[in-house]
């Protein structure tokens, strides 16, 4: 028979941790010298699961492509949202990307009963949340989410590619690579350059 403080602790938890729709919630974007920070929340389908979903920087384009795809097809309901350069210079990166998973959880269609977000610290939100070191790598639906916000981003910087091609964004996708920095030394910053960031504050 179980102990009366083991009944209330147990219902403690449960009270606390009640059921509901759980969305999970990553980025994409925080290590690039250009371009927004993207987030992505995502509710997925538990009686109509995804096959494949893991960490967005352990697949294949090929294979992000589509489980992108998939999870915009299949899932209850997802979003992605940004925040821009300019929120980025203005707030610091950290900031802009708590603002970004807010935005993408408060853009779901469903409202979660909870929130497990990638990391180790967590966006203001109205609901339960839980950060979740590598959760990316141990929940469904925080790979789901971490794959929508790498695709959107990377899209992005092949779009932005095509008004700017001699920072050759399509390639490195705004990270400091060598060829990123020598373009930055010989062409200056673009719009789109994060200028709180020491690389780009170099060469301005």
């Amino acid at each position: 028979m179980r102990s009366k403080k083991f009944l209330q602790a147990e219902q403690a938890a449960l009270v606390w941790d009640g059921p509901g729709l759980i969305a999970g919630v990553d980025e994409a974007g925080r290590g690039p010298l250009a371009g927004p920070v993207v987030a992505a929340a995502v509710i997925l389908d538990e009686l109509n699961p995804i096959r494949g979903l893991a960490d967005s920087k352990k697949l294949t384009l090929a294979k992000r492509e589509k489980l992108y795809d998939e999870i915009r097809a299949r899932a209850l309901c997802f979003s992605i949202a940004e925040a821009s350069v300019e929120e980025i210079d203005t707030l610091n990166i950290l900031q802009a990307t708590m603002l970004a998973m807010q935005r993408a959880v408060e853009g779901l269609r469903l409202k979660p009963a909870k929130v497990l977000v990638d990391g180790n610290r967590l966006p203001r939100l109205d609901m339960l949340a839980e950060a979740i070191v590598k959760g990316d790598d141990k929940v469904p639906a925080i790979s789901a989410a971490s794959i929508l916000a790498k695709v959107h981003r990377d899209r992005w910087c092949v779009q932005y590619h095509e008004q700017y091609p001699l920072y050759g964004f399509a390639g490195h996708k705004g990270y400091g690579t060598v060829e990123h920095l020598a373009a930055l030394r010989e062409h200056g910053a673009c719009p789109q350059h994060r200028r709180s960031f020491s690389p780009v504050a170099r060469v301005l």
